[in-house]
């Protein structure tokens, strides 16, 4: 993880963003300013070079070179001569995002350029010596410091965990609230924990760009991270949980009180590392039967991490797999202006939070319950999470909760742009993308078709495929008696999976359309039609459409060969694994073996990555570097 190449230190910083270069004390002056008052202006703030301004546009560079060689002239009068007669125009800028080895190679004519925004505002100078001193610095640097692509990992994955730590509070502050120290001590050690090694983290890198395997590499330690992490308040409130006779609910005890011989340390953990898995993942399988039976607060916490896993990994896709250049696609529909991540991410997170009161309120004035196990249950579903407060809440609700569900699992499984279209003030422009209209009409005949052969009741038949298709996981009833094609159906749509840019796993409803452009390249015509990033985006969408039934084809015989479970029922618990679907045949339970819970955790976690990532880190030469 560290470098003493020279050459590849000036080669990252090379590709860092100019505004990391860019020297923010500008000099602006009107293009009717006078030569003799830019002169004195120039002396008095020590610069070497005005911005011409016409009101709030730049339109012109004059330097005081420029001003000396006009002054000279006798026959020129610097009280009458004015910027707008002398100046460089058109006036050469920068973007913000372009990188400084772009920047250097567009100032080999010129030595200095303004650096703008989307808008055209303008942001600071860039200096061609000063991006020279810095590569010549990053050349002299000590070796046994780590190498920038290593900052760059660890300074994102720091934000990431602190982001968490932050967002985890909330579930702190609840359990305290309640009364449940128990439970409010494992959060409050885990949310410590995540910030002080975010801040640790942070103190070594630094948030720069990466490429697609640098990015791998911290979407996979993000989620492996998140989950290890917590672990911590499931080994507060292991299996084997006493009875408090004072409480409607069974109160959680430490690990260490345990009584000796009830269970081995390494299957506490095994259990506790999957249950956070399947929250931070959105994998949604639980190992409790009963969580009824868990402190109210504590089933509020696992619902939670669904959500914190959820909203995490549509930033982590965003930020790490797709670069500015490629969201600018999504500026005028999302924002409406220049991209800003922490801006959009913020916008996430206030569109889910109103989604989730909205449902949450709605069950309660619909079928009444407990607020608290709402609020759980909404958050699980917007999610696409699965888990649910009660082992019988999601079976015992009317037809009008299964249709607040079912609206709110759908929601989950729709891309981002979808929701802040729906909600901004372009709703009278409001049109649905070819890939939500695809997974709708999709939807549509997976229930009609699971009507027929489901072998279960109308609205059953429409939950269930809704459920597995935004790989939501909520099943009403046990499946485990469900007709052999009904269960395959189900299989099928959580392979699918939602929408891009959303909380559901599955391969994705847009992969599929990079077929079209596949088979392009089996016709030679059509073949040259086939850009070089189209070619990037079939060779994964081929990789990750061939790998998730395959490794849920070897799960399900390593269910078989290892648990005894029946052949359709390990194929389906292997499906809801890897896709995080959720939706299980009962092979999974707190009987598992160890070995096979942290397995499927593991699988859980690549699932949630949709695969790729992993082939990212594991073959270097499938990810290429971003321009």
């Amino acid at each position: 993880m560290v470098s003493s190449d020279p050459a590849v230190s000036a080669k990252y910083l090379l590709q860092k963003p100019v505004t990391t270069c860019m020297q923010r004390d500008i000099l602006k002056m009107d293009q009717k300013t006078t030569t003799r008052e830019a002169a004195e202006r120039l002396r008095d703030h020590s610069r070497d070079e005005i911005i011409v301004m016409d009101g709030d546009r730049c339109v012109g560079m004059v330097t005081d070179k420029d001003i000396l060689e006009k002054v000279g002239d006798i026959t020129v009068y610097a009280e009458s001569t004015f910027l707008d007669e002398i100046m460089h125009t058109p006036l050469q800028t920068v973007h913000k995002n372009s990188s400084l080895r772009d920047a250097l190679n567009r100032m080999k004519q010129y030595h200095k350029m303004p650096v703008v925004d989307g808008r055209g505002n303008l942001l600071g100078m860039v200096y061609r010596n000063d991006i020279i001193k810095r590569a010549e610095l990053a050349t002299m640097r000590n070796p046994r410091e780590l190498s920038p692509p290593t900052k760059a990992i660890l300074g994102n994955l720091g934000f990431v965990l602190q982001f968490a730590g932050i967002l985890l509070l909330v579930p702190a502050l609840v359990s305290t609230f309640m009364g449940d120290t128990v439970t409010a001590t494992g959060i409050y050690l885990n949310t410590v924990l995540l910030l002080g090694i975010g801040f640790f983290l942070n103190s070594y890198g630094e948030k720069a760009q990466m490429n697609l395997r640098q990015a791998s590499v911290l979407v996979l330690a993000s989620l492996f991270l998140l989950s290890l992490f917590g672990t911590i308040p499931y080994l507060y409130a292991p299996p084997g949980l006493e009875l408090d006779e004072t409480a409607t609910r069974v109160a959680a005890v430490p690990f260490a009180s345990i009584r000796e011989g009830h269970t081995t340390g390494i299957d506490m953990f095994a259990s506790a590392f999957f249950s956070s898995a399947a929250g931070f993942t959105t994998g949604g399988i639980s190992l409790y039967d009963t969580p009824e039976d868990l402190p109210q607060s504590f089933t509020f916490y696992r619902s939670y991490t669904q959500l914190v896993g959820g909203m995490s990994f549509i930033y982590l896709v965003m930020t790490a797999f797709y670069p500015s250049r490629k969201l600018e696609a999504m500026r005028g529909l999302i924002t409406g202006k220049e991209l800003h991540m922490r801006e959009l991410f913020g916008t996430i997170a206030l569109i889910f939070a109103m989604y989730i009161v909205v449902v949450a309120l709605l069950l309660y004035l619909l079928e009444t319950g407990d607020i608290i196990d709402n609020f759980s249950l909404a958050m699980s579903t917007i999610a696409t999470g699965g888990f649910v407060p009660d082992s019988g809440m999601v079976g015992e609700l009317g037809w009008q909760g299964h249709i607040v569900l079912m609206g709110a699992m759908i929601l989950g499984a729709l891309p981002f742009t979808f929701h802040h279209t729906m909600v901004s003030k372009k709703f009278r422009s409001f049109k649905l993308g070819m890939e939500v209209l695809v997974y709708l009409a999709l939807l549509a005949a997976a229930v009609l078709l699971f009507i027929w052969v489901g072998g279960v009741s109308t609205l059953e038949s429409a939950f269930y495929p809704i459920s597995a298709s935004t790989t939501a996981g909520l099943q009403p009833t046990s499946l485990e008696n469900l007709s052999i094609p009904g269960q395959y159906i189900l299989v099928a749509l959580m392979f699918i999976g939602g929408c891009g840019f959303s909380t559901a796993g599955g391969i994705k409803i847009f992969r599929f359309f990079h077929m079209a452009d596949a088979f392009r390249l089996l016709s030679k015509k059509s073949r040259p039609l086939v850009s070089a990033d189209s070619k990037k985006d079939i060779r994964a969408s081929l990789i990750i459409m061939a790998a998730f039934p395959a490794i849920a084809a070897l799960c399900g015989l390593y269910l078989m060969e290892f648990e005894g479970a029946e052949a359709d029922a390990a194929f389906f618990d292997a499906a809801g694994v890897i896709t995080t679907g959720g939706l299980s045949a009962g092979v999974i339970d707190l009987d598992t073996s160890p070995h096979t819970k942290l397995l499927l955790s593991g699988l859980m976690i690549f699932g949630r990555l949709e695969i790729i990532a992993l082939v990212y880190v594991l073959a270097p030469r499938l990810s290429l570097d971003r321009d």
